[in-house]
């Protein structure tokens, strides 16, 4: 069974920098596509960010030069570096691992709030 366990949020100034961090269990986490998607009050969970087993990325534009996803396979653990953030950014942050066969997987989710 695979579970995925969020890390890293909390509340931050706007201009402000977080990592959140993803450990997952199982075997097939270097092959999976790993994700970061979040949730904002009263909107849809909306993609952020993913990255491929090969090491292709993604971004929504939104957050495009300003957040950085990378994995660590070794670790099987996937980094979500989020840099000059702002209010618009605050949400639920999920992971969520896509392997190459069978259902996804989510986290539980962290709480990133950028507020002054």
């Amino acid at each position: 069974q695979v579970q995925l366990v969020e890390s890293g949020g909390g509340l931050v100034q706007p201009g402000g920098s977080l990592r959140l961090s993803c450990a997952a269990s199982g075997s097939s986490f270097s092959t999976s596509v790993m994700g970061w998607y979040r949730q904002a009050p009263g909107k849809q969970r909306e993609l952020v960010a993913s990255i491929t087993s090969g090491g292709r990325t993604n971004y929504a534009d939104s957050v495009k030069g300003r957040f950085t996803i990378a994995r660590d396979n070794a670790k099987r653990t996937v980094y979500l570096q989020m840099n000059s953030l702002k209010p618009e950014d605050t949400a639920v942050y999920y992971c969520n691992m896509k392997p190459v066969l069978g259902a996804g997987y989510w986290g539980q989710g962290t709480q990133v709030t950028v507020s002054s």
